[in-house]
């Protein structure tokens, strides 16, 4: 209840006169006094000496001020990030996206879409699937590239494209020779895959369950380029997206049955309005709808 009459105690410590401070805030005057009274009400204690319409501050009012335009300059300066984050031209777009999503996918989207817009800023977040959603919920980014594609009513996705998954095996392995390979061909191996509440671990989980078997898990990791070390190290096979950089000590199968792929898509908040900046990064996101992720 103290925070509206804030700026007004502030205006008139300043004029020292409560009419002109009536006048330079375009308020009744009457009103300002009132409200200058219940302030000190509210407080109990006085904060003005008065002498007519003038009016000088106590010792507690000189306290009081202090704190005051502290407080007042805060809230300017969260004002006017706020503005600046949502300018049209050079605003803010707080976009989580996936590991391995991280080294070629998103600066490519990136480096295109500053290419019209250069002074658009970003607040990256990289993160497995589900902590992104996490923070998306919690109003901590705007948008996250994420997979598999969420359903869930609180959440507005659009599927953008889809990424075949292959068998990685180590270079001396029995499987090495071949270029294609059904899953169910793998199923006495043993896996190395991201832990459990990443996307590509429940996709893991779900095309091994559809080839007819459980996989025997020898290490479960956060980030996909580890997995593809330690299968080249010989600790087991995984299904893995293609890497932006061919890895030695590993050959990567084609996967024929069953179809091995992961969509991925782009979340948002269902009913947060987006400003200016966020439109025109989801419209450019929704725009590569069946080319967002390199052949």
């Amino acid at each position: 209840m103290l925070a509206p009459r804030l700026a007004q105690f502030a205006g008139v410590a300043r004029h020292e006169h409560v009419t002109r401070a009536a006048q330079d805030m375009n308020v009744p005057q009457s009103t300002l006094s009132r409200a200058m009274v219940r302030l000190e009400q509210d407080l109990g204690v006085a904060l003005f000496a008065r002498k007519g319409r003038t009016v000088s501050l106590t010792p507690a009012g000189r306290a009081f001020l202090t704190s005051v335009e502290g407080a007042l300059a805060e809230v300017e300066r969260a004002a006017e990030a706020v503005r600046a984050d949502a300018d049209p031209a050079s605003g803010k777009v707080a976009f989580g996206f996936l590991h391995t999503m991280g080294s070629e996918t998103v600066p490519e989207l990136i480096r295109a879409f500053r290419a019209d817009h250069p002074r658009i800023r970003f607040q990256l977040v990289q993160n497995y699937g589900e902590a992104m959603l996490e923070r998306l919920r919690a109003g901590e980014l705007d948008l996250c590239l994420t997979s598999p594609v969420p359903e869930a009513p609180d959440l507005v996705a659009r599927r953008l494209d889809e990424q075949r998954l292959r068998l990685v095996v180590p270079d001396d392995h029995r499987l090495a020779g071949r270029r294609r390979i059904r899953l169910a061909e793998a199923s006495d191996e043993t896996f190395v895959t991201l832990e459990p509440g990443y996307g590509l671990r429940r996709i893991t989980d779900d095309l091994c369950e559809a080839a007819g078997f459980r996989p025997r898990i020898a290490f479960e990791g956060e980030e996909a380029e580890t997995l593809r070390g330690l299968v080249a190290a010989g600790l087991g096979v995984a299904l893995l997206p293609p890497p932006a950089v061919a890895r030695p000590g590993v050959v990567e199968l084609t996967v024929t049955a069953p179809r091995a792929v992961r969509e991925v898509g782009v979340a948002w908040l269902d009913g947060h309005p987006d400003t200016p900046p966020v439109a025109a990064f989801k419209r450019f996101l929704l725009s590569r709808r069946g080319h967002l992720l390199p052949d």
